[in-house]
């Protein structure tokens, strides 16, 4: 015997960043189809149809007709969603239908009519607050065992007075049912918040992912197709004058700068895939590459740090690289690398400029980048000029990442 309504449970796409599927159609709880409802209610209906006796369209038969009606109306509103009816209705319905179930069994001869009594009585245990259900459900097994006992209306007479009294048992299956549907609710609407948290961190993941790809990609592209736009522009500049050598020397400036742009992708690459690159010889190669030989220092013994350090000091580097030859050109440029048991240091530290600065090309965004990285890296950042020593006139970067 089964009380229970139908429980939806959503089907979604747990990727991040994809929209999710409209809801599936509802699934019955194990146990509450509704499709077994449904025949179980037909059942009785026929049953009593086939059985109940008198039933005609005159005297007693008229009442024994209008009460099965009356009956078969109470039970069919079982299907209807407990949202729609308030709660005072349901109490007046399932009251009204106790007393037809009652009055049914005391004017029939025979047949199922006391069916309708236990489906009833069952269901008061499902749709109603346990102490109303309690109270209503004990109230139907004494009007029907009280019709059978006293003989009212000439009531069934092969139907034991005790089978009345038992009416009002299902009460307690109603109950269960009710238990289960809402810890099957209370179960769902869990893993629905779980599932909408589980979204909006992947969300939060994919766009923090976005960013770092930004970054990146202004890394690399950013500051080399400046500086080659800015060869090119100057080499297009001498023709005018005739010098050809300058031209040549603009021109092979800017071929330099495509095969640092196609390193630097490279490192990109390895970046994106979470390739766990060298820190130190890595960031040798791209101290060469950019023309600075042999002034990477490094203090305390070299240690494999995380790829997600790794990567972000090597960018810090590079960004500072780039802004050391487009602030300070021609200017000496240092590079110190300190492993300590807390945390990694890198400092960039470059000399004033030998020759003019062209500092119309940046996008503003370099030392920005440069603070997000060392933030994300819960790191301290430490920029500016220098104001002593052998650099003296320059500009430093400095970023300590702890461990």
């Amino acid at each position: 015997m089964s009380y229970g309504l139908a429980v939806p449970t959503p089907e979604t796409d747990s990727r991040p960043g994809q929209v999710p599927p409209p809801p599936a159609p509802p699934r019955p709880v194990p146990g509450q189809d509704p499709r077994a409802q449904w025949a179980l209610t037909l059942a009785v209906i026929v049953s009593g149809a086939l059985t109940i006796r008198p039933m005609g369209v005159s005297g007693q038969g008229l009442l024994v007709a209008v009460l099965f009606v009356l009956n078969c109306a109470a039970l069919l509103a079982r299907g209807l969603p407990s949202d729609r009816i308030p709660p005072a209705a349901t109490l007046v319905w399932l009251s009204l239908g106790v007393l037809a179930a009652a009055a049914l069994i005391g004017a029939s001869r025979s047949g199922t009519g006391y069916l309708f009594a236990f489906f009833l009585s069952g269901h008061i245990g499902y749709r109603l607050p346990a102490r109303q259900a309690l109270v209503l459900a004990p109230a139907c097994s004494l009007l029907c065992g009280g019709v059978l006992y006293f003989d009212i209306g000439g009531s069934h007479p092969l139907l034991p007075w005790a089978v009345g009294l038992t009416t009002g048992a299902p009460v307690l299956v109603g109950i269960l049912n009710r238990v289960q549907h809402q810890a099957v609710n209370a179960a769902l609407s869990a893993a629905q918040s779980a599932e909408r948290a589980a979204r909006a961190e992947a969300q939060a993941a994919v766009l923090t992912e976005r960013s770092r790809i930004a970054r990146d990609v202004h890394d690399v592209l950013a500051h080399t197709l400046a500086g080659i736009n800015m060869q090119l522009e100057l080499a297009d500049a001498l023709l005018d004058t005739g010098d050809l050598e300058k031209v040549r020397a603009a021109n092979d400036k800017a071929h330099s700068l495509v095969k640092e742009s196609l390193k630097q992708a490279q490192w990109t690459v390895h970046a994106l895939r979470e390739d766990s690159l060298p820190l130190v010889q890595t960031l040798t190669a791209m101290l060469e590459s950019s023309g600075h030989h042999n002034t990477l220092t490094v203090h305390g013994t070299p240690i494999e740090t995380p790829a997600r350090v790794t990567q972000n000091l090597l960018r810090i580097a590079q960004e500072s690289l780039t802004n050391a030859a487009r602030h300070a050109p021609g200017g000496q440029v240092r590079a110190e690398l300190a492993f300590t048991t807390s945390s990694t240091t890198l400092t960039i530290r470059n000399r004033h400029a030998t020759r003019p600065a062209h500092t119309g090309q940046g996008s503003g965004m370099g030392l920005i980048g440069i603070r997000e990285r060392v933030s994300l890296l819960g790191g301290t950042l430490t920029t500016g000029p220098v104001t002593e020593g052998p650099d003296q006139g320059g500009w430093h970067v400095k970023a300590v990442i702890p461990r």
